[in-house]
């Protein structure tokens, strides 16, 4: 698969007018080093912020512009910088940037850091001025080894022409920027499970509140965003908020771009930066270049393991938060897979359970010994050796393992997909219930549905 395609020729054009994270990358997808990135009008958006806007300046204007997280969870990046202390007695506070990738089918982050590392670095600048603080972090995924050389030497570019340290551009303002590489964890992803990685303890997620905005890394403010987030920072600073707003289609209630994709059997899989609102059947056909010959689509998820499987039928969706909710999942990272028809829906499916019960932190029993329960259920049913009831459970276990009844996001994570492969595709996982009888699995999954 390609780290970066962007479609036929037709598609190629990229400008900084419509696609604010891609148009400086380079098409031999080498590097943008400092002298380039300047030459294309990197951190022009940073002087800017130095030198005309005060922090609550850069705050109003991310929240006004819309900007959402692109981790998956989509919480308004200025609310969340609104949420750090004002206070003038609080001198040390953390901005940390969460670069733990480790979500199956989503590498738009390591595209980012890898060809486009000072963009981050411009992103964090102009964020840590936003939220007055003086410190911060890239927690990054640990097999992401070419990123964290291309992130060490762009930190260094930027220090060296005092982007970066002390006193940065003459403006007063001090900002240290530090690569921490995490052991590998999918857990790490959820903030407090990072902050508490970061401490060296065991990485768990937190019980909120207080919020990491209160009491976060070492007991101080701190505020996490994603790359892609920290991303888009510098173009709503240079071109304001009318102008990112703009860049969505009409009916999309999430503004900006994003960075969409489509991996599995298609023709051209790959990674394209995409206007909130385009519709999965234009990035599936238009741009992914539809099922290779041979293979027809035979169920899609519109953003990681953790989103629910969805029907050829709804690629007319609209690819934003909401207009993938109207379909009944959830956007997630926005790069899609696409399932052919010689998957056996059972064994993705226990493949997919098997990683989430691995990367369970542990914590809470319903996450904890949920997960290996349908593991073992997946497993004997793939095996043709399921019970009469063993759906009925596995479907009692997506209800048991939803939103709110478990310590984090990760178990609801797990289940959805899981819920909606039952939904849809009945029959395969009848077929290896022994002996071979009616199983009530149709009107279970109607029960659980409504």
């Amino acid at each position: 698969m390609t780290m970066t395609s962007f479609g036929p020729a037709n598609l190629l054009k990229r400008s900084p007018e419509t696609h604010p994270l891609t148009w400086r990358l380079r098409y031999d997808a080498e590097p943008v080093w400092l002298d380039e990135y300047q030459a294309k009008n990197g951190y022009s958006a940073a002087r800017k912020a130095l030198a005309d806007m005060s922090p609550d300046d850069i705050v109003k204007t991310v929240q006004n512009a819309g900007l959402k997280g692109r981790g998956g969870a989509g919480f308004p990046t200025g609310v969340k910088w609104s949420l750090m202390p004002k206070d003038t007695f609080i001198n040390i506070s953390y901005l940390l940037c969460n670069a733990d990738e480790m979500e199956p089918n989503t590498w738009k982050d390591r595209m980012l850091m890898e060809q486009l590392p000072h963009l981050l670095i411009e992103g964090m600048l102009i964020s840590a001025r936003a939220i007055n603080t003086c410190r911060g972090y890239i927690f990054l995924r640990g097999e992401y080894i070419t990123a964290a050389k291309h992130i060490n030497r762009a930190l260094e570019e930027a220090k060296t022409a005092s982007l970066l340290g002390q006193n940065i551009l003459g403006s007063g303002f001090d900002f240290e920027l530090f690569v921490h590489t995490g052991a590998g964890r999918y857990i790490c992803g959820e903030e407090t499970a990072l902050i508490n990685c970061l401490e060296g303890q065991r990485a768990n997620p937190r019980s909120k509140p207080p919020f990491p905005a209160a009491v976060g890394l070492w007991g101080k403010p701190t505020c996490v965003n994603n790359v892609e987030t920290l991303c888009n920072v510098p173009s709503i600073i240079a071109n304001g908020v009318n102008w990112y707003k703009s860049l969505a289609r009409k009916d999309s209630e999430d503004m900006g771009t994003k960075l969409m994709g489509f991996s599995g059997k298609v023709k051209n899989p790959g990674l394209w930066e995409m206007p909130f609102g385009v519709t999965a059947r234009e990035l599936f056909e238009d741009y992914a270049g539809g099922m290779r010959d041979g293979y027809t689509l035979k169920t899609w998820q519109p953003g990681g393991a953790g989103t629910g499987f969805l029907m050829p039928k709804h690629l007319d969706a609209q690819m934003y938060t909401g207009g993938i909710a109207k379909v009944g999942t959830r956007m997630g990272t926005g790069l899609a897979l696409a399932v052919d028809n010689t998957v056996n829906m059972v064994s993705l499916l226990r493949n997919i359970e098997q990683f989430f019960a691995r990367e369970s932190c542990g914590f809470c029993t319903p996450c904890r010994d949920g997960l290996p329960w349908s593991v073992q259920l997946l497993m004997a049913i793939e095996k043709g050796e399921g019970q009469p009831g063993d759906i009925e459970i596995l479907l009692d276990l997506v209800g048991l393992l939803g939103q709110g009844k478990t310590f984090c996001a990760h178990a609801p994570g797990a289940a959805e997909p899981l819920g909606s492969a039952i939904k849809y595709f009945c029959s395969e996982f009848e077929a290896g219930i022994a002996p071979k009888k009616a199983s009530k699995c149709e009107e279970s999954v109607h029960l659980l549905m409504c």
